[in-house]
């Protein structure tokens, strides 16, 4: 185990280079567009299911058994269908963010008291008015949950995705780290993906604190 201090100077010789930030460039892109696609179909297939029991019944099982597919076992069929370029790292990021959003979207649609819908039909909302002052803010806390979820696989799943032959990502690093014998360099790497990931949730947190103010919780309070 190298020092600290080892660590942090490879992480300083990185940035000094440049070679920092064209690594962590490439891989906050592929997390971006990845958590992009996952979340936008996650958000999609988790409402229609949440909302309508038959369309559930056909497609829940299905996703609900490729969500315990590993990870890396897509990797070769993602290389057969889109080759070991972008597109397949993409593919594979998007796969790791949308079970969690789908099923975190699915479960907060699912889970709405009825008693707040019979409540809106009383006062005669539209079907419009019904879902953005009832279904939208009942179903927001959990989403956000969901989306955090997400983005966390979404960083675990661009190393899997940065070893189908990538030439600049922090996975790359890793790579190049175990095959040159640089555990400084390895660890260095996994410290850039802990602050990566943690940065990326807080900008996550501050962008739907807005959506969230009408919440009275006890931690609100703290």
């Amino acid at each position: 185990m190298p020092p600290p201090s080892k660590i942090l100077y490879t992480v300083y010789a990185l940035a000094a280079s440049g070679d920092l930030a064209t690594h962590v460039g490439a891989t906050l892109r592929r997390v971006a567009i990845g958590f992009a696609f996952g979340s936008l179909a996650g958000t999609a297939l988790g409402a229609l299911t949440g909302y309508s029991k038959p369309l559930a019944r056909l497609l829940d099982p299905t996703l609900q058994a490729l969500r315990a597919i590993p990870s890396i076992a897509w990797v070769p069929l993602f290389i057969l269908w889109f080759g070991i370029f972008e597109a397949s790292k993409v593919a594979l990021i998007a796969v790791g963010v949308f079970f969690p959003v789908y099923l975190g979207v699915y479960g907060a649609v699912v889970g709405v008291d009825r008693r707040i819908v019979e409540v809106g039909r009383v006062f005669r909302l539209s079907g419009f008015e019904l879902i953005r002052l009832i279904l939208l803010p009942a179903v927001l806390p959990d989403f956000i949950l969901a989306l955090r979820a997400g983005l966390g696989l979404g960083w675990m799943f661009v190393v899997a995705a940065e070893f189908m032959g990538a030439s600049e990502g922090l996975g790359y690093l890793l790579v190049d780290g175990q095959q040159l014998g640089k555990p400084d360099q390895i660890l260095a790497a996994i410290l850039i993906f802990a602050v990566g990931g943690k940065a990326t949730d807080s900008l996550l947190l501050i962008a739907s604190a807005p959506f969230l103010r009408w919440r009275d919780t006890h931690a609100s309070g703290i």
